[in-house]
């Protein structure tokens, strides 16, 4: 009993000796990164860094805290604005972002079907795939360029997809080059009638979502326009000096930060409401 005891004791001290000990991988980052990197892509800026968003945000903060302290001289109305300021590079990255996948939705169809004649003219599938980028839809072509410059050097059909995948960074690209993945590997002798399919259920996918979203759309702007009205109303007290210094005192930074979490929480409630569910990227 008591070796038993003994030898336990000692296997669980080497287990924590090596959970210590064991090198970190190298390849983890954090959520916040990942999710700024994944924004960066669908949004079509592969080339931008992660750091270069946080400069240009935390530049914008300083900017607006020393403009708004210039003409206000109170802290905590400065630092506000200035925080205000510093969410605008993200929200213009996520809307170019919303706008990309948008714009991709409307071509996708047309590029299949693009396909599937190249396919029915005898072309291959790697061919069809490359003259997308000199005929097919203008949002689409660098990628399917990219693509075509990849396999003539690799000649590697599967590493060039991935690739692929990589610079389109759309739930529905993921979709077709899976799909052609799939035809390419099990046999295409079906692959035209797969590819005429597939470009009509993403044309009447295309036209639902966009009828739902033109007729939310006024609920997302109301939801702007309430959350801006308050901050635009304190813009213009700046310019009283005599009125904004209250905010300065311990009574107006609880009204400054109660009016701020009831914005952002009637904000995001407002919109959550209103958009529609974007499609998340579940073949990356």
């Amino acid at each position: 009993m008591g070796a038993a005891l003994g030898l336990g004791v000692g296997v669980g001290l080497v287990l924590i000796w090596i959970s210590v000990t064991s090198p970190q991988p190298v390849a983890t980052r954090s959520t916040r990164t990942g999710r700024t990197r994944d924004l960066l892509d669908r949004a079509g800026l592969p080339g931008t860094t992660v750091g270069s968003v946080w400069t240009v945000c935390g530049v914008t903060a300083l900017v607006a805290f020393v403009t708004i302290q210039v003409v206000s001289r109170t802290a905590t109305v400065s630092l506000a604005f200035g925080l205000l300021a510093a969410y605008l590079p993200w929200a213009t990255l996520a809307g170019r972002a919303r706008s990309r996948q948008r714009e991709l939705a409307e071509v996708w169809p047309e590029a299949v079907d693009n396909l599937a004649s190249a396919v029915r003219a005898g072309m291959s599938l790697p061919e069809a795939l490359t003259q997308l980028g000199h005929r097919g839809p203008e949002p689409l072509r660098e990628p399917f360029l990219a693509f075509g410059i990849d396999y003539q050097v690799t000649g590697r059909f599967a590493d060039s997809l991935d690739r692929l995948k990589a610079r389109l960074a759309d739930p529905v690209g993921d979709r077709v080059v899976e799909g052609l993945r799939i035809a390419r590997e099990v046999g295409g002798g079906e692959l035209g009638s797969l590819l005429r399919n597939l470009s009509g259920f993403l044309r009447e996918d295309a036209r639902t979502r966009s009828e739902l979203e033109s007729r939310q759309a006024w609920t997302v702007n109301g939801a702007r326009l309430a959350v801006a009205a308050p901050w635009l109303v304190l813009l213009m007290l700046c310019f009283q000096r005599e009125v904004i210094a209250r905010y300065a005192s311990p009574a107006g930074v609880v009204v400054l930060a109660l009016g701020a979490g009831l914005c952002l929480v009637a904000y995001q409630v407002m919109v959550r409401i209103g958009r529609l569910p974007e499609e998340s990227r579940v073949l990356s």
